[in-house]
């Protein structure tokens, strides 16, 4: 897997902010995509680069892993599973599972990646980020 690839699409879609602020859902957020479940975080506070640097890949691995866990078995390309990691990095495992015609189509063999990416624009995440989710959803086709 391309973890370069990965880490630039995430900060891309996500951002950089070195203060607290609110996401597209009004959620406590920091640094590259952060969600602040911790009680340290303290709003109009500058965070040093370095600290939000390394969360963040603390945040990916947690992706990562949660990812091989739930493509285990799966005969998906490496474009595919970097875009796995990106949407659990966004919505979390629990929100990615319930793409249940997503994993559907990506069990296929060989996967079916056009149908994933039906699947994906047809999700509530679709409509809360539009544009992440179309650019997503079209690398997913394109993924074979």
């Amino acid at each position: 897997m391309n973890y370069d690839k990965l880490l630039e699409s995430v900060k891309k879609h996500e951002g950089y902010r070195n203060k607290v602020y609110l996401d597209t859902l009004g959620k406590r957020t920091v640094g590259v995509g952060h969600l602040c479940v911790e009680d340290f975080w303290e709003d109009d506070k500058e965070y040093e680069e370095k600290f939000l640097m390394d969360i963040l890949q603390k945040d990916l691995q947690s992706a990562i892993d949660q990812a091989d866990k739930k493509c285990e078995g799966l005969k998906i390309s490496d474009d595919a599973k970097i875009l796995i990691i990106e949407m659990i990095f966004q919505l979390g495992g629990n929100g990615v599972s319930k793409f249940r015609k997503m994993w559907t189509a990506l069990q296929e063999d060989p996967p079916n990646y056009f149908e994933a990416h039906v699947q994906m624009l047809d999700s509530r995440w679709a409509k809360q980020t539009p544009a992440r989710a179309k650019e997503m959803a079209e690398q997913m086709q394109n993924a074979g």
